[in-house]
């Protein structure tokens, strides 16, 4: 018999289980306005989906916690950190590899050691946090996204990869010799979870080498990314996920991972080398700050964890039922008429806040004001990644520049959430989508300069004229008992193609 991959079951079953709380809608009204209308300043336990982030947010398994009961906790040399050590090298093909507790860290301690002050670093995209230690190490981020990437609609494969063209300008104009780092981000988390292709990678690759440049990854989901490509790029149809992402760290000169994505555990990164004397001077900064180079900040039990998280994450089945979950996930909520980046990559969707909310104008954050929506709706939680998180302030905290897009994004932690969730939040979509007009603007009341999102604390706009009452939706305490199949779907949206083209319109 012969069954529909995107209806296989995961490779695994639930052996622990913890109960989720489902406020009403006047707690959710008041544990919002508490948070400074900041997800972030949430408490786990207001919370009914947690869709904020992947990053440690995921399961382990049986076989994880087994090993690390054999944890070895010896400060120096210990067995587990040889054993992490060996799996490592052996994905990565790097001959120096440098643990630390998560993936900033690395970022701190490779961007300190490898840039200068006003050198700059360029990638395909920089997230919030690669973005604020490239700019704590004095230079300049500079992205060059791919120009399909603009289209948030299309069904381009790789709208994850750098722009060479540009790239190639850049090294070869008058900036070229301020480059001290060109940065790969696979997945490509600040577009869409779009991946990049190893013809793409490649070619990066070459061209750095021909200038001179440092070339690394931040690889935080080198597997999902390793999937896509199997998926999507016919030279490596016949590849495993392990052998394309190992192939793709050979590519580079190092890499900079977070392992609360796809080391599959609750903590843990790695810095991977080439070259022996930036491993000495990254060594060195490591011990100082995070720890001994053979924990690095690490318990025994999280490395013997990781080592193990490193063999499942590339396990053909577990990526074939995660990948065809998400994308299960984007046909609910596009049926329910909210927009969503397209192709679904796997690890988030990412939401048209801007195009479901044109009532909305930038300055009034439609992508965070969605945000709150869906959790006075149904305690649902997750991110902005719109004009709230990327668009430039003035000192008092007013919009000058908005972000090129109004997105939300929907962060799926790894082995959490059934099927049932997911209808569950789709349905929320589905009614916020019958009348979005109601849904209020966002103004900011206190923010810091750099990470603005973590901290920000806002407060609802003055309603629009003419706007229907907010009110939250009794979804939750109904226990959306109309789920996505029965409710009845918003009229689709008027399409308007590419990323920038609302944000940047003309007043």
């Amino acid at each position: 018999m012969s069954v529909d991959p995107m209806r296989m079951p995961p490779p695994y079953r639930i052996k622990v289980v913890e109960p989720i709380p489902f406020l009403t809608a006047e707690q959710r009204q008041q544990a919002l306005a508490d948070a400074g209308y900041n997800p972030f300043n949430l408490r786990a336990d207001q919370i009914t989906v947690d869709l904020l982030s992947d990053s440690g947010t995921g399961a382990t398994s049986a076989a994880q916690e087994a090993a690390a009961a054999v944890g070895d906790e010896t400060y120096a040399g210990a067995r587990s950190w040889f054993r992490f050590r060996d799996e490592v090298s052996d994905l990565t093909g790097y001959p120096f590899i440098l643990p630390v507790h998560q993936g900033r860290a690395g970022e701190r301690i490779l961007f300190s050691s490898l840039l200068k002050p006003g050198q700059i670093c360029i990638s395909n995209t920089h997230f919030d946090t690669t973005h604020a230690n490239v700019v704590l190490a004095g230079a300049e981020a500079r992205d060059l996204p791919c120009p399909q990437a603009a289209d948030l609609d299309s069904d381009e494969p790789f709208k994850g990869n750098i722009d060479l063209d540009a790239l190639e300008e850049v090294l070869k104009g008058p900036d070229g010799k301020r480059v001290g780092l060109v940065l790969m981000t696979i997945t490509n988390n600040g577009l869409g979870a779009q991946p990049a292709s190893i013809a793409n990678i490649a070619a990066t690759s070459e061209l750095c080498r021909r200038h001179g440049v440092p070339f690394f990854l931040d690889a935080a989901r080198f597997a999902e990314n390793a999937w896509l490509v199997s998926q999507r790029e016919p030279d490596f149809r016949d590849w495993t996920p392990r052998q394309i992402a190992t192939h793709a760290f050979g590519l580079a000169d190092g890499c900079v991972v977070s392992l609360k994505k796809d080391g599959m555990s609750p903590v843990g990164g790695f810095i991977g080398l080439r070259d022996e004397n930036l491993h000495t001077v990254c060594e060195a900064n490591l011990i100082a700050t995070e720890g001994f180079s053979t924990y690095g900040g690490l318990s025994g039990r999280d490395l013997e964890r990781l080592a193990q998280g490193l063999r499942e994450v590339v396990d053909p089945a577990y990526l074939s039922t995660r990948a065809a979950s998400t994308a299960r996930l984007a046909q609910m909520i596009n049926d329910a008429g909210v927009d969503t980046v397209q192709p679904p990559g796997i690890h988030a969707l990412y939401l048209n806040a801007g195009r479901l909310l044109p009532h909305l104008s930038p300055h009034e954050f439609p992508g965070h004001s969605l945000v709150c929506q869906l959790y006075l709706e149904g305690g649902i939680r997750c991110a902005e990644l719109g004009s709230l998180y990327l668009g430039q302030m003035d000192n008092e905290h007013r919009l000058v520049t908005p972000a090129p897009f109004e997105l939300v994004r929907l962060a799926i932690p790894r082995r959490v959430y059934t099927e049932d969730h997911f209808v569950y939040v789709a349905a929320v979509l589905a009614h916020i989508a019958k009348d979005p007009s109601r849904v209020p603007g966002h103004r900011i009341v206190s923010a810091p300069n750099l990470l603005r999102h973590f901290k920000v604390r806002l407060e609802p706009a003055p309603p629009v004229t003419g706007a229907s009452p907010v009110a939250a939706a009794p979804v939750a305490d109904a226990a959306a008992d109309s789920a996505v199949d029965t409710a009845e779907p918003a009229k689709p949206q008027a399409k308007k193609g590419f990323l920038w083209s609302r944000a940047n319109r003309k007043a």
